[in-house]
């Protein structure tokens, strides 16, 4: 779609929203009216998008269950919710049409990624309250692919209906494929048991060093995708497998931007920053200028593939996932860079923080993946090649393969023992 063609699109479903949140939302429709907006017909350009106030997280825990909810309950024909392992769960609600936009942002998720009508695309990701199961299988029914939804864990059963089934196509979190790869090994079987063509992996920030390892592991063409429950779900962008190079973000549907995470203004397009969405066509829970934590960046130039939707980049992590040691602000996948790039090493690894003292200390415990290794000079190279990536001295502790808890899901890559003070 032009550029222009979109940017008149993107104006008219945003009055829409905005209309929406005036009329039916009483919390927004406050905000709205502080911010100075009592009309939707007033946002006469993209560009008044950035004096519209913002919406966070915490504004659907403050409102938990139905209190940002804009049409009425008995609309409402399915929730999804967070874990709530931080405090209330962030619940959102879907109508019927919410669910049809859904099912077909997905579809075109997986059509980018190189799935097809008629596969069989195997799906090991979390049924239930989470959305990445059901989003993926609704996505896949509407492409017209025969979907396994064998959800999360009993991974040797995966890979037998895997094999049994003939899966082309993989839907799992980045870090749960790598646990796939391990027990197919355990198996005694490897890629060429499979007849699996393509995976798209999300839900979680992963490095382009972890994508060689899952596609030597399982034998296919390893695709990103990202999505959010409170935007709606996986379905928000993904990667083409012409280029690979970005994660086409679905501009019709939800509208990007970049910001500071600390002063709030709006950066430029290639400048890393807060990814902040503005939804345009949900009805349940309209959301705008909904400020992720995920820090990514966005390229409006052109693509191989021939799409005209900007992407966004990889996500380079979760602003409340960031670690600030001796005054450093880490993120995990910096050091997951590193860990990936040592041979000697396996893919599956933990940062252990601690403060022992007045100082705060930083473990990276790696996994082996061979033995008779000099584990002094190892230690040291790794030490080194963290310390020379982050600014930071670390220690680093090498186990046997198998000893960190394997992934069936999120990955958890960081242990943090400090005493809040």
């Amino acid at each position: 779609m032009p550029r222009e063609r979109l940017e008149r699109l993107q104006l008219e479903r945003l009055r829409t929203t905005v209309a929406r949140l005036l009329d039916r939302v009483p919390p927004m429709r406050d905000r709205l009216h502080a911010g100075g907006l009592s009309n939707a017909a007033d946002i006469r350009s993209l560009d008044q998008l950035a004096q519209l106030p913002f919406s966070r997280k915490t504004d659907l825990r403050e409102h938990y269950p139905f209190g940002l909810f804009a049409v009425d309950r008995s609309e409402i024909i399915r929730v999804h919710a967070s874990s709530g392992t931080r405090g209330k769960p962030t619940l959102v609600g879907y109508t019927r049409h919410d669910l049809e936009v859904w099912s077909e942002v997905v579809a075109r998720t997986l059509a980018m990624g190189g799935v097809r009508p008629g596969m069989v695309l195997h799906i090991a990701a979390g049924y239930g309250l989470f959305t990445g199961g059901l989003g993926f299988h609704m996505g896949g029914e509407l492409m017209g692919c025969t979907v396994v939804p064998a959800g999360g864990g009993f991974t040797q059963r995966q890979i037998m209906l895997m094999r049994d089934l003939g899966a082309q196509a993989l839907k799992s979190t980045p870090s749960y494929a790598l646990t796939l790869v391990n027990s197919l090994q355990e198996m005694g079987l490897s890629a060429a048991d499979l007849n699996l063509e393509v995976g798209l992996f999300g839900a979680e920030p992963w490095t382009e060093a972890m994508r060689p390892a899952i596609e030597r592991g399982l034998g296919l063409q390893a695709i990103n995708d990202y999505g959010l429950s409170e935007v709606i779900g996986p379905g928000v962008s993904g990667e083409c497998i012409e280029a690979r190079s970005g994660m086409h973000l679905q501009e019709d549907h939800f509208l990007p931007e970049v910001i500071d995470p600390v002063s709030a203004r709006p950066l430029p397009p290639g400048q890393s920053g807060e990814l902040v969405l503005t939804t345009l066509t949900k009805e349940a829970l309209p959301l705008v200028r909904y400020r992720t934590g995920d820090v990514a960046s966005l390229d409006y130039g052109e693509c191989t593939c021939g799409r005209s939707f900007v992407r966004m980049s990889a996500v380079n992590g979760r602003l409340d996932d960031m670690l600030i040691i001796r005054g450093v602000n880490l993120y995990p996948t910096e050091v997951e860079r590193v860990v990936l790039g040592v041979p000697e090493l396996g893919t599956n690894y933990q940062l252990v923080v601690e403060r022992p003292s007045t100082l705060d200390e930083l473990t990276v415990v790696c996994e082996l993946s061979a033995n008779n290794v000099d584990a002094d000079g190892l230690r040291g190279r790794v030490a080194h090649a963290v310390q020379q990536a982050i600014g930071l001295a670390v220690n680093v502790q090498l186990v046997a393969a198998g000893t960190l808890p394997q992934s069936e899901g999120k990955a958890i890559r960081v242990v943090d023992r400090r005493t809040p003070r």
